[in-house]
């Protein structure tokens, strides 16, 4: 017989995340933030005319991931002058980064010097599915409110906030943008707690299959932020690409955990050996012409859990970690 109309057992990310972004413009005075109303919609600043801070970044990465990941700032491996980092842990990585924390929604508004451009990533986009992704994964989020993470560094305009409101089926009063630009502080946390997401999206374009992946953790030092954008892109990415780690619990074959512990290395990359920065510039800001399979942890653990068997691949680069956290472009 077959079942109509059969909810899916999978939590709303949305429902999730509601009360982390009530929490976040709640304490905005303590985590030096700004709010403001664009178009109706909630904007938080998190960099841009307001501080914000380290402990901002941790909660923003929460929110990130839907209400499905824990994040905390701690030590880890790495080099001895930067001892400390993050590290992310979900029970649900699959929909917590690559359904909510991936930032994969394209939005810009206008044109030239005046143009706004930023991608979209957090629990808004299961509401908005303008992504082919979400038929993957199969998933449909519903709910009278939306948030979104961006990486941006000036407010979006009005027309664009009212687009995305329209798109994702709701009231613009109703929706919260949270602007983190990659040099502030929280800017910084909030991209290194994606290690996990990092991964997972190289899994992806793998071939793993997805529904083998059962839980997940990942740890990466935190870099000092500041400077201009290309400073901190690079310094964040390679905290990621030769400074993060990575464990998976799937299920499957041996065989098949273990081709992923060697595939899914950011050494596997041609492009993999010298800081982001320097990979970026050879290639004349141009993402596209850096190779895809570069952005991963640089270590990681793969254990099957049919079999308790662990397969490891990659190696930390702390040599590269320190040269790029004290690089300044």
């Amino acid at each position: 017989m077959t079942k109509l109309n059969t909810p899916d057992p999978r939590p709303s990310l949305a429902a999730l995340s509601a009360p982390l972004v009530e929490r976040l413009v709640a304490d905005a005075p303590v985590l030096r933030l700004g709010i403001e109303r664009v178009g109706g919609a909630c904007v938080v600043d998190a960099g841009i005319g307001h501080p914000g801070g380290l402990e901002a970044g941790r909660r923003i990465a929460e929110l990130c991931m839907g209400g499905l990941g824990h994040v905390t700032l701690g030590p880890v491996p790495g080099p001895p002058s930067w001892p400390f980092g993050v590290t992310v842990h979900s029970a649900q990585p699959v929909l917590a980064c690559l359904g909510s924390q991936y930032a994969g929604w394209s939005l810009s508004h206008g044109s030239g010097k005046g143009a706004f451009f930023a991608l979209g990533s957090g629990p808004g986009r299961a509401l908005a599915r303008q992504e082919t992704l979400f038929d993957e994964l199969a998933y449909r989020d519903t709910a009278d409110a939306a948030a979104f993470v961006m990486e941006a560094t000036a407010v979006p305009p009005a027309e664009l906030v009212a687009h995305i409101a329209t798109t994702c089926g709701i009231a613009t009063d109703r929706l919260t943008l949270v602007l983190t630009p990659t040099q502030s502080l929280a800017g910084t946390t909030q991209v290194v707690a994606r290690v996990l997401e990092v991964a997972l999206h190289k899994l992806h374009a793998l071939g793993f299959p997805l529904d083998h992946v059962v839980d997940g953790i990942g740890m990466a030092p935190l870099p000092p932020p500041g400077g201009g954008f290309l400073t901190a892109m690079g310094r964040t990415n390679d905290a990621i690409l030769y400074g993060g780690t990575v464990h998976l619990h799937v299920t499957g074959a041996d065989g098949e955990a273990e081709d992923l512990a060697r595939r899914l290395p950011s050494s596997t990359s041609r492009d993999h050996g010298r800081p982001f920065a320097e990979i970026f510039a050879a290639a004349k800001g141009d993402f596209y012409a850096i190779d895809s399979m570069l952005f991963s942890p640089a270590r990681v653990t793969v254990t099957a859990l049919d079999s308790g068997r662990s397969f490891h691949g990659g190696t930390l680069a702390p040599d590269l970690v320190e040269r790029s956290f004290r690089d300044v472009r």
